[in-house]
């Protein structure tokens, strides 16, 4: 587990320093302290544009709420009374980058240690892994090109980097903190062509310096039998002399085949991973919760819907969970429904609550992406009725969303219930007696709301100002429409049983919503 103080002593006392020691935790990732977020649990925040002690106090008091690994402040920030205060106040591990450090350098610095704990060579062969080798393909084309260097991959993800960087710029640190090139900067390159000539070609690209002080580029494609699999970024001072310029062109061929590596491994890893949870999801696996990936439960399953195919909805809820920071998403497709499985405590990425949150703020943006969770699974034999669950609520919710982007199973199972019942009945043979056909009938001839005042009455407990605002009428003309039908037919709304079966009744004269489809 790498933490703060491991960070420190491997960076050295003459770049970093502890100022404010707290209870150790763990590092899962580095990222910038901005106005509006900083970071997410495990985090290491890097107050590369906090200036003043106000801003500074901000930034500690936001790192305390969002469960932040630690915090790094240039002095005299990192020494100020009131900041050093705060974070022991709040128990926030305070470090100081050294007058003379760069926040470039600690970026790619502590972008190598985090990687390298999360991507560590094979422990069984000795032999270093995929990405190690990525690495150090950068720095060899770092030396071929003079210059430093990232390698992406075609989602302008970040995949390696050369130790050096000593050319940088605020996209280059964007990019390499970020993992992927921010929204910006691909907007950036993006209106210069950059990502149309690397989709349709195979030639080098130079882009001159921006006037938003962008260093110059030069963007090499990494092909493999005319497919675009990612692309070398060099912060150049000019161009480039021919001779390296071929050069470079054999080492993206060498990339290329690293980059198939890579992906072929992926697809593998990801295809062995969602089989095993599909198999848990559908009780037909005795695999454990370690090779499951899962963490300590209890668990809770939640359906994952959206308004494209499934391969579609499975590869965009996996790039927000994980752009949203769940690492390895535990996600599988089980009929024609997508699932997730969730920690059901904390708020953690990959928990409940941080779903629930997640699928509210995309929801703003787009409607069309919606959840409902089953209930609680305590083991791992609770998976399969919390799937089932949620799959049932999923499809009683349906795409249109009048109650929201996300259901509970604890918020609606009355409705389950009803469904399973109705579902379980034929519709002729619960609409055999009673009043309600014949108030069907009575509207269907005469033009009538007698059905939906009886729904409405019954939605709201017999409260005529609730039933009334349901149907959007005054309350006199919903007792009216009472007191009318009455002498349609007979109804005693007085009766527990009478209503408890006209409520079936009606669930059963509803538009069934599309079940999901049975599954062994």
């Amino acid at each position: 587990m790498l933490t703060v103080a491991g960070v420190v002593d491997a960076a050295g006392a003459a770049l970093l320093k502890v100022v404010v020691p707290a209870d150790e935790a763990e590092v899962r990732d580095v990222t910038l302290a901005d106005d509006a977020t900083t970071g997410q649990s495990g985090d290491l925040v890097l107050g590369a544009g906090v200036a003043t002690p106000e801003q500074a106090l901000a930034v500690v008091a936001r790192c305390q709420e969002a469960g932040a690994a630690g915090l790094v402040l240039k002095p005299p920030l990192a020494a100020h009374p009131d900041v050093t205060s705060a974070a022991a106040e709040r128990r926030l591990t305070l470090v100081e980058l050294q007058r003379h450090g760069s926040w470039a350098q600690l970026v790619w610095l502590l972008r190598g240690m985090i990687d390298r704990a999360v991507a560590p060579g094979s422990p069984e062969t000795g032999e270093p892994g995929v990405y190690d080798e990525l690495f150090a393909l950068a720095d060899a084309t770092a030396a071929v090109v003079d210059a430093p260097v990232t390698i992406e991959d075609a989602q302008s993800r970040m995949l390696a980097y050369s130790s050096r960087q000593d050319r940088t710029d605020p996209a280059r640190v964007s990019t390499i903190v970020g993992r992927r090139a921010p929204g910006n900067v691909i907007a950036h390159f993006r209106s210069r062509g950059v990502f149309r000539k690397l989709a349709t070609g195979s030639e080098l690209i130079f882009v001159p310096q921006g006037p938003d002080g962008t260093l110059p580029r030069l963007v090499v494609p990494i092909r493999a039998g005319g497919e675009l699999l990612g692309s070398i970024w060099a912060v150049v001072e000019g161009p480039v002399p021919e001779g390296r310029l071929r050069d470079l062109q054999g080492t993206a061929s060498v990339l290329a085949l690293h980059l198939l590596r890579l992906r072929v491994q992926a697809d593998v890893a990801r295809r062995v991973s969602a089989d095993r949870l599909r198999a848990a999801l559908r009780a037909t696996g005795g695999t454990g919760r370690e090779e499951l990936a899962l963490p300590e439960g209890p668990w809770r399953v939640v359906a994952l819907g959206g308004t494209g195919e499934m391969v579609d909805n499975l590869a965009l809820w996996e790039s927000i969970t994980r752009r949203h920071g769940w690492r390895q998403p535990l996600l599988a497709d089980v009929g024609d429904v997508l699932f997730a499985v969730l920690v059901d405590e904390g708020a953690a990425p990959g928990s409940r609550r941080w779903m629930e949150k997640l699928i509210h703020d995309v929801a703003v943006q787009d409607p069309g992406l919606y959840a409902a969770s089953g209930g609680v699974a305590r083991t791992l034999a609770d998976l399969p009725r919390s799937r089932a669950e949620a799959a049932e609520l999923l499809a009683l919710r349906g795409p249109t969303g009048q109650r929201g982007p996300v259901l509970r199973f604890e918020d609606h199972w009355a409705e389950l219930v009803v469904h399973r019942v109705v579902g379980a009945v034929p519709g002729v043979d619960l609409l055999v007696g009673g009043p309600l056909p014949g108030l069907v009938a009575h509207d269907r001839e005469h033009g009538t709301d007698y059905v939906a005042t009886v729904a409405a009455w019954l939605d709201q407990q017999g409260d005529p100002q609730r039933a009334a605002r349901q149907l959007h009428v005054h309350p006199n003309t919903l007792r009216y429409r009472l007191r009318r039908l009455t002498e349609v037919v007979a109804v005693d709304l007085d009766s527990p049983r009478t209503r408890l079966a006209l409520q079936i009744q009606l669930a059963a004269l509803r538009p069934a919503p599309t079940a999901p489809r049975p599954v062994a």
